[in-house]
């Protein structure tokens, strides 16, 4: 019987989501991007998953504008989100995402985007449709949104900082 547990990431966590960060991608490259949107100040909801007080999966939300005629929208861009490869397939991942969402939703965000597997996030509700009016240099069928309320359907992608310093390294 499985006692995994949701919590939000605090200061301690730190090095544990390091390596999960490292483990479920094979690099250093989104842990580097974890500890630039957290040290920035960018993040606006990070959770963990817990399994017998070991962290195993981590989410990370970072604020992200929407530019439309010289106005900005807030919103939410989900990533990364890693699980540690031993436990791939047990539905932390998903169970992440839905805590996530329903924290963000009660904070009042109405946007989420995402750039990731549209069959693996098309079961959160996420979809290239409500992302394609949207402009950004990570424009495909990747790029998904999913909207909770009033938001905007076109605009200019702004993500913070972290995104294009740590890809490019």
């Amino acid at each position: 019987m499985s006692m995994m547990s949701i919590r939000a990431a605090t200061p301690r966590d730190r090095e544990a989501i390091r390596l999960v960060e490292e483990h479920a991608f094979g690099q250093q490259t989104e842990a580097g991007l974890v500890d630039a949107i957290v040290t920035e100040g960018d993040a606006v909801l990070e959770l963990v998953a817990e399994e017998e007080g070991q962290v195993v999966g981590h989410i990370l939300f970072s604020r992200l504008y929407v530019e439309n005629s010289g106005r900005q929208f807030p919103a939410v861009a989900l990533a990364p989100l890693a699980v540690e490869p031993d436990f791939h397939g047990t539905g932390i991942g998903g169970a992440l995402v839905r805590e996530a969402h329903i924290r963000l939703k009660d904070a009042g965000e109405n946007l989420s985007i995402v750039l990731g597997d549209p069959a693996y996030y098309g079961r959160f509700g996420y979809s290239h449709e409500r992302a394609s009016g949207f402009a950004s240099e990570y424009q495909g069928e990747a790029l998904q949104a999913q909207a909770w309320g009033e938001a905007p359907q076109n605009g200019e992608l702004v993500y913070a900082s972290a995104f294009g310093t740590a890809l490019a390294a």
